[in-house]
């Protein structure tokens, strides 16, 4: 009979526990011990409720204390030589130094988990000796076989994914490094086998990615390799996030099981199987519930995916599944009862997305009619919000339809711009600035919390917010910044800030995720069209900028942005999403500049990671990302200076579409990063202004000023120095406020230097 599945569940509880015990270990609240305690009592709870959703084959080992490629290299002892690691097993002070830093090495690089909003560690593999230091999954596994009698499915990252992930090798090492790794790969499993596992679920998602004939001879020597190991472990290979890209491949590897997406690899990977059929003796792990998307599930239309599947696999040979971890998604709608009844009704995270896999797994069984009362009710519920007035706008449709038709391009170029800005601004040459935001302390957070709840009026929070932003504006002018920000007091997200203000948008109690480590963030849900209803940052800009003769950046969060880190409606296409966002805030950034505000960022971070997997689609995307950022910036005056910001991501494949944004500065993150991106511009030239972030603002440390002069001496061997900016990689909401004042004097008295030496050159 079809059998349940999920790929993975979020870590972090529903109240964030996960969150509250990383943090109170940090900061010395608790010892090692306790913490230890709390993870597991976390790690269990969550297994519990696996337990009590009837999902057949339950993950183990899926769990992580930071995050899940970090954990494989820490097993493998993969440690910088920075770090000081000795070997055997790699204690929690050394774990955390690679996330986070230390006050005596830099944190190792982080960035995004394929095309969504996960960070993740980057291994860094150069030099480094791989032996295996604990078998995490075997724990994970015997755990959950002792405290709950969960015979669970291991889940672990598969090599060559875990390969293509990393840095500091050679891709012609990339055979070299398998011959080291596999061997490891082979104890973990022979021993998970001698333990009683059945099933094991090896994540590959990079499959899904454009791949070439070296690879697929890796894949039959590593699962060949893995077969012969552990012949009675039953192996998942599991890829997600696109279609499969060599699918004839895949399904000819020596494993129990084949996972396959299909909610965001639909169509490659129905084409695939309709064509090349799906092997007799293989088990397929139908992804058919969306583990990225927080809408309910059409049970009708998953019920027609699964009965043409059953055409090629039958359903014992069947297991239906998320189409990735549900890592992605928040963990219950259960007490979002502030939400409109018609959104809530159509909303399904995580433990609402077991009851459907359960559902289908059902249906796969018994047949479409055996769950016909819940496939009537989702069909309704989805119905119905798609007839809400909130999605059914005329007014912003037309608009909006006007708008897409504008190339949305600048008056000048920026060629013929700069001098004019230049000497409207007179700003010195290698000008300083930070990326936004300000510490935001015990006492923002708690004055916030007391306007929220009524126990402060709005004018008393006024009045709070401005005692923050004249202090902020005098610290800034006495370390000697060029151009100043008002510190973003009043915002607790750069999403949900301007959500809560446009039309379209709502927002929950409780749908928080992961970002990176600790970082968890609550997206907005755009759940109808969305529109501009009054201005959202001028009174405090402006009011910042009345306090100094420094000029003072407005600062937005971008379309693209706003949309790729947002929970979006489904049923309109992202790129019209896209062009909504658009020109809502074009109409705030006139606002800024009709306030007197010449300098205006418009943030941009997350376009890099909505770029699609598939090669084939990331040329529209870009145009039409580009075009959005565009729209939103192409009104102002040719003496409106537009800067943007982007981090965390890998950059060099679209330095071109940046450009094509035509921001007159781009900030953009290279220090956790240790420079890389300056090697891409050494090929390849940038004419506009740009800033390279010069420390990493994650991790606590502070930096010293020779090594921020060391990354802009190296950059500006490429970059020229009349249209070199220097800041911080990223915003600074996050740190201490001595930490951040004395980072930023660092840096400045690192720009001052410069000055003296590119002086003679600019």
């Amino acid at each position: 009979m079809a059998r349940s599945s999920v790929l993975g569940y979020p870590r972090i509880g529903e109240k964030r526990e996960w969150k509250q015990a990383l943090e109170a270990y940090w900061s010395g609240r608790c010892d090692e011990s306790t913490y230890r305690e709390r993870m597991k009592d976390i790690r269990l709870a969550r297994l519990r409720k696996l337990q009590a959703s009837g999902i057949d084959l339950i993950p183990v080992g899926d769990f992580s204390e930071y995050d899940h490629v970090l954990d494989t290299a820490a097993m493998f002892g993969l440690v910088p030589k920075r770090f000081a690691y000795e070997g055997g097993e790699v204690p929690a002070s050394v774990y955390f130094g690679i996330a986070r830093g230390t006050k005596e090495a830099a944190a190792s690089e982080m960035t995004k988990w394929f095309n969504t909003n996960y960070h993740y560690i980057v291994p860094e593999l150069d030099g480094a000796l791989p032996s295996l230091t604990e078998n995490r999954p075997l724990h994970a596994y015997l755990e959950a076989k002792e405290a709950l009698g969960i015979e669970g499915k291991p889940v672990l990252l598969g090599p060559l994914t875990f390969i293509r992930l990393s840095k500091g090798y050679d891709p012609a090492d990339t055979d070299a490094w398998l011959d080291r790794l596999i061997p490891l790969y082979e104890r973990v499993l022979r021993e998970l086998e001698q333990a009683g596992a059945t099933w094991m679920q090896i994540d590959e998602p990079s499959l899904v990615l454009a791949g070439d004939r070296q690879d697929r001879d890796r894949l039959h020597r590593i699962y060949s390799a893995f077969a012969a190991a552990a012949p009675h472990l039953s192996i998942m290979l599991q890829t997600y996030f696109e279609s499969a890209d060599d699918y004839e491949t895949i399904i000819g590897l020596p494993v129990k099981g084949i996972g396959l997406d299909f909610a965001h690899g639909r169509d490659g990977n129905l084409a695939a199987i309709r064509q090349h059929g799906f092997p007799s003796d293989k088990v397929l792990g139908a992804g058919v519930v969306d583990g990225r998307g927080i809408w309910r599930a059409s049970l009708a239309n998953g019920c027609k995916l699964l009965d043409e599947l059953k055409q090629f696999v039958p359903s014992d040979r069947l297991i239906v599944q998320s189409s990735c971890s549900l890592l992605h998604v928040p963990v219950t709608v259960r007490g979002e009862d502030r939400l409109p009844d018609v959104l809530r009704q159509a909303l399904a995270f995580a433990d609402e997305k077991l009851a459907e896999i359960s559902l289908l797994t059902k249906a796969a069984e018994l047949g479409t009619d055996a769950i016909a009362a819940q496939s009537g009710e989702s069909e309704a519920a989805l119905r119905a919000l798609n007839e809400h007035a909130a999605r059914n706008r005329t007014d912003v449709h037309a608009a909006v339809q006007t708008v897409a038709f504008q190339e949305g391009r600048r008056h000048l170029p920026f060629a013929d711009r700069q001098p004019l800005q230049q000497a409207k601004w007179q700003l010195p040459l290698l000008p300083t600035t930070t990326i936004g935001s300000f510490p935001q302390t015990v006492d923002v957070r708690k004055a916030r919390q007391q306007w929220r709840k009524g126990e402060w009026s709005k004018e008393r929070y006024d009045s709070f917010i401005r005692e923050q932003i004249d202090k902020w504006v005098s610290l800034q002018e006495e370390i000697g910044l060029d151009v100043l920000v008002h510190g973003e007091f009043e915002r607790t997200d750069m999403v949900e800030f301007f959500g809560e203000k446009l039309a379209g948008f709502a927002f929950t109690l409780g749908g928080w995720v992961q970002s990176y480590g600790s970082r968890c963030v609550k997206p907005p849900i755009i759940f109808g069209d969305v529109a501009f209803e009054g201005a959202m940052t001028v009174e405090e800009t402006a009011y910042a900028q009345s306090k100094t003769s420094r000029p003072v950046k407005g600062m937005l969060t971008g379309p693209v942005t706003i949309m790729n880190w947002s929970f979006v409606r489904e049923d309109i296409a992202r790129e019209q999403i896209a062009y909504q966002l658009a020109y809502a805030l074009r109409q705030e950034v006139e606002a800024l500049e009709a306030a007197g505000i010449g300098l205006i960022q418009v943030d941009e971070p997350a376009v890099r990671e909505g770029l699609p997997l598939k090669r084939e689609a990331q040329a529209n995307y870009l145009a039409w990302a580009v075009k959005a950022f565009r729209l939103t910036t192409c009104t102002v005056r040719d003496t409106t200076q537009i800067h943007t910001h982007m981090c965390y991501c890998e950059f060099h494949d679209m330095l071109g579409s940046i450009e094509a944004m035509d921001a007159d500065v781009i900030s953009i993150e290279t220090s956790r990063s240790h420079g890389e991106l300056i090697h891409h511009f050494e090929r390849q030239s940038y004419p506009l202004g740009i800033g390279l972030g010069v420390y990493d603002i994650h991790s606590p440390r502070v930096p010293r000023t020779e090594e921020m002069t060391a990354m802009i001496d190296r950059a500006l061997q490429t970059l020229d120095p009349a249209l070199f900016w220097i800041n911080p990689d990223c915003g600074l909401k996050t740190r201490g406020e001595e930490e951040t004042l004395a980072a930023l004097r660092n840096m400045v008295d690192a720009a001052r230097a410069a000055r003296q030496t590119f002086a003679p050159i600019a």
